[in-house]
């Protein structure tokens, strides 16, 4: 039996009902919906124990109002994969990203970021930080593209340590629009990088697009007005740059380095959304 079939069963245990339908994607994550029940099995290089503990995490009574609980609070294990279940939702359209419910986002951020990490389990660091260097590593070429990547990676300051009144802190690790689910409201799901760590890095793939040209300066005030105005914690209350800078510069870097490779997989030359990106990082680098 095949891993696609081994995780429609688990559906089907939890009254996941009809066709199984296999939701693309670009790692090696597989999601599988079967009616109302949504089963993943987790990346192969997910620590199955910190992930145990995220789950948890999502569990929580504390976090109810914010994340999408799972069915099943315990991680299952399927072909040596970590697999876990949950209640299915109507993720945001990606054809109108302007009108997406930015601001609902944003203080679903900062009511996350608000939860003490008293209420929650021991967690591991976010994951924010290393995605950047695992995109950079997964870079095999050796052109020019490729150079101009490593070199804005390689200029990036050190993250801040996961410490403080600022930095750590209770932190989602890899916030983007995809990562809003609605069901009977909208809430937030993916807890594979969930963990202690520098709450702008959950701004920073917004504000890395802002910067870049892809999102419009209206929509990124929208975004950025809302979490402040829930009182979102992540920015300190002086100039929101002074804190995300830096990890704007790390998101423009991993969302470059993974365009190269996607284009590279696909065959196929970079797109124009791609070609901002990689532009970027050559005014990261002449700064």
């Amino acid at each position: 039996m095949g891993l696609k079939e081994e995780l429609a069963e688990i559906a089907a245990g939890y009254g996941g009902t009809g066709a199984p339908v296999l939701h693309p994607t670009r790692t090696d994550v597989v999601v599988l919906r079967r009616g109302e029940v949504v089963v993943k099995a987790h990346s192969a290089r997910d620590d199955a124990e910190e992930l145990r503990v995220r789950l948890r995490a999502a569990a929580s009574p504390a976090v109810s109002a914010v994340m999408l609980a799972p069915l099943d609070p315990e991680v299952l294990t399927v072909a040596g994969r970590a697999v876990t279940v949950w209640p299915a939702g109507q993720p945001v359209r990606q054809d109108d990203l302007d009108h997406a419910p930015w601001e609902e986002g944003a203080r679903l951020l900062a009511a996350l970021h608000a939860v003490p990490l008293t209420l929650m389990p021991a967690l591991p660091a976010a994951g924010g930080p290393a995605r950047a260097a695992r995109a950079v590593g997964r870079m095999s070429g050796d052109g020019p593209v490729e150079a101009l990547v490593r070199r804005a990676f390689k200029e990036l300051p050190a993250p801040a340590p996961t410490l403080g009144p600022v930095t750590g802190l209770l932190t989602h690790g890899d916030w983007h629009l995809g990562q809003l689910v609605r069901r009977d409201r909208w809430l937030l799901i993916d807890v594979d990088d969930l963990g202690v760590g520098d709450q702008a890095w959950d701004l920073a793939r917004p504000a890395a697009w802002y910067a870049a040209g892809l999102l419009d300066p209206a929509v990124w005030q929208r975004f950025l007005g809302a979490y402040l105005a829930a009182g979102g914690p992540a920015l300190g209350g002086g100039d929101p740059w002074a804190r995300l800078d830096v990890p704007a510069r790390a998101l423009t870097v991993q969302l470059a380095a993974v365009a190269v490779v996607n284009a590279g997989r696909e065959a196929r030359e970079l797109d124009d959304v791609e070609h901002s990106l990689i532009e970027a990082c050559s005014r990261i680098v002449r700064a």
